[in-house]
């Protein structure tokens, strides 16, 4: 059997950076919907889910700035309640903007998400 042995040294000190994820940042990103002014969000990944989040927010009303990994989001005006078809079919996390805008506009118009070739993935939380 193997085994590690651990002796006692100086106490540890330092920092460490992490990095953006992606299962974190759309629901916040989604959330954004909610607000009536600006949001801004850093350490957000840079990936193709996102991009696609961020093309829905635009449709919906949403304007934003991005610079690396910072984004700003602004919604004091929420135009719409029917998110467009061509980015939500790309990725399954667009479902995440049910909420919200039945939240915001009383009424929200998805079509069935996309992007998830390793099976069913149902979507019966979000509805419930």
């Amino acid at each position: 059997m193997q085994k590690i042995i651990i002796q006692k040294s100086s106490p540890l000190s330092g920092s460490v950076s992490c990095s953006g994820s992606k299962n974190a940042a759309l629901p916040i990103l989604a959330a954004t919907i909610l607000t009536k002014g600006r949001t801004q969000l850093s350490n957000v990944p840079q990936l193709s889910d996102i991009e696609n989040m961020l093309e829905i927010l635009f449709d919906l009303g949403g304007r934003y700035t991005r610079s690396g990994d910072c984004v700003s989001i602004d919604f004091t005006d929420c135009s719409g309640y029917c998110a467009p078809y061509e980015p939500v079919s790309k990725f399954r996390g667009s479902f995440l903007l049910a909420g919200p805008l039945l939240a915001r506009m009383g009424r929200a118009r998805i079509s069935m998400p996309g992007g998830c070739p390793i099976g069913n993935r149902p979507i019966d939380l979000h509805l419930k």
